[in-house]
């Protein structure tokens, strides 16, 4: 008769866990042993610099065998956990270039540099249209609203992380980019005909299905699809669609099981259980130690019983170690930094977007409409949100200071922060014929306040392009804030960078 402690063992093979920390302690180096646990991911408290996380992952190794899965989300734009490497431009960044050699040369970037830090999986790319200019947590994540080009991007980035050695792992299937809710906060709903789900939501995976080696769920319903379960937990959507219909043979892991879509309902025990019955491969157990034990002894319950068959934890098992096998945990020398910056920097450069309310609007394009560039040395009013913290998904965006700071090497510079996008009084500021700028640097849209009564003379949109939407401003957008994109911006305001970018989502033209 097979033991708790061994059906733990088991289990522990079928999960992912996250730890507090920048060092692995001697608890939970002996909770991945004691529980056979070979899948870990790193987040950004994780994480200090290059030394200390290398030393991280090397005692995970150690820990946990030659077939660890150590993961992270270094999806480029806002979505990044090691910080310090060269920055990637966001995903909507790379489609509003729309071109594929840049999107495996960021891809291979990207990789080189994780895998130097230690990891062999990377969670991206995002497979998501962001079809909902009103998704709270997709936005620039998605390469564009179009199903075929998107595809594209996508696997030709996921391309170049398999030349260097990181597998990939597309998300969130079936697709979350026509959401208005954030599945880490509640249980979104995308309810569309069948028809409508194949030709937009399904179609980049389905495109990618046969090369990409994993796929992440997404914590949504879809009831044309199954109208009872998110499909993190949909045996309709994972295995008669995924596995049967479509044929996929790689990893199906979840989403974080601690999101409130599925910890605050379902229980996460209970759904760890219900997403592996449903064709999952892998759970990811973030949350707590408490409720990883949780996990733990609810899946070897499962295996007890025989809910979960010996048959099904092989074919899981089988799958991960091909996986783990392919894409060796073997971190590499980093001696490209200097070039895969220059990598970056040119994402950055080629996706800038200048929009234009009044040109959207219909009206012809001229000089008058179109985004101005203050003169040299010009008189600037720089006004930006004053905090700028992380939302749990994406780090924290850049600082006032420091977008201030960076329009000083061209301009006179007088910073004005607002605490609350819907009190703060644009009328209030001085009419003294300061050449006026609004930074927006949160991914939050904004209310009907801002959209009536704010008027710089130029938004630059650092976050979400939807944002240049709301302002009837002329705008230049980035689709993120790392340092490259404020060195675009900079070029452009200088004259010597054309936004050559356009907008691959809908609105902007």
């Amino acid at each position: 008769m097979t033991t708790q402690n061994e059906l733990r063992k088991i289990a522990g093979q079928l999960i992912m866990i996250r730890f507090p920390g920048t060092v692995l302690d001697a608890a939970t180096a002996d909770f991945l042993q004691a529980n056979s646990i070979r899948a870990v991911c790193l987040f950004r408290g994780n994480m200090s610099d290059s030394e200390q996380l290398a030393r991280l992952t090397a005692d995970l190794r150690a820990v946990m065998g030659p077939e660890s899965l150590i993961a992270i989300d270094q999806e480029g734009g806002a979505v990044v956990r090691s910080t310090w490497v060269p920055a990637p431009p966001a995903a909507m960044g790379l489609g509003a270039a729309d071109d594929t050699d840049l999107a495996y040369r960021t891809g291979a970037a990207v990789a080189r540099a994780v895998k130097a830090l230690g990891f062999n999986w990377n969670f991206a790319p995002v497979l998501d249209l962001n079809n909902n200019p009103h998704n709270p947590v997709i936005a620039e994540r998605s390469f564009g609203a179009e199903p075929q080009r998107a595809a594209e991007l996508a696997m030709s980035w996921m391309a170049g992380s398999h030349a260097e050695g990181v597998a990939c792992c597309v998300k969130h299937f079936p697709g979350h980019g026509d959401t208005n809710v954030d599945s880490h906060r509640d249980l979104p709903t995308v309810n569309k005909p069948v028809a409508e789900l194949n030709r937009l939501e399904l179609a980049p995976f389905r495109i990618a299905s046969g090369a990409a080696p994993a796929m992440m769920t997404a914590h949504i319903v879809y009831p044309t699809l199954d109208p009872e379960h998110p499909a993190t937990m949909s045996r309709r959507i994972l295995n008669d669609l995924l596995r049967e219909e479509w044929q996929y043979q790689g990893i199906i892991i979840t989403d974080g099981m601690d999101m409130h879509a599925i910890a605050g309902r379902y229980g996460v025990g209970n759904a760890a259980v219900r997403a592996l019955t449903a064709g999952a491969d892998m759970v990811m157990a973030l949350g707590t130690t408490e409720t990883q034990n949780e996990t733990l002894d609810a899946i070897a319950a499962a295996i007890a019983s025989g809910e979960l068959s010996q048959a099904a934890i092989d074919m899981r098992l089988a799958r991960l170690s091909s996986l783990a096998k392919a894409y060796p945990c073997k971190p590499r020398s980093y001696k490209e930094d200097a070039a895969d910056r220059e990598i970056m920097a040119e994402g950055w450069r080629r996706s800038l977007t200048a929009y234009s309310p009044a040109a959207a609007a219909g009206a012809a394009s001229n000089a008058s409409n179109a985004p101005q560039r203050p003169a040299p040395g010009a008189k600037v009013r720089l006004v930006a949100r004053a905090d700028v913290v992380s939302d749990g998904v994406s780090e924290a965006g850049v600082p006032a200071a420091v977008v201030a700071g960076s329009l000083r090497k061209l301009y006179d510079v007088e910073l004005v922060t607002f605490a609350d996008a819907d009190t703060f009084d644009w009328n209030a500021l001085p009419q003294d014929g300061r050449f006026t700028m609004l930074a927006s640097t949160s991914r939050l849209r904004y209310g009907a306040h801002a959209r009536a009564t704010w008027r710089p003379d130029l938004h630059l949109a650092l976050w979400n392009p939807y944002q240049a939407l709301d302002i009837n401003a002329p705008a230049l957008m980035t689709y993120g804030f790392a340092q490259p994109a404020l060195d675009a911006i900079n070029g452009w305001l200088s004259g010597q960078l054309q936004a050559t970018g356009n907008a691959p989502v809908p609105g902007f033209k």
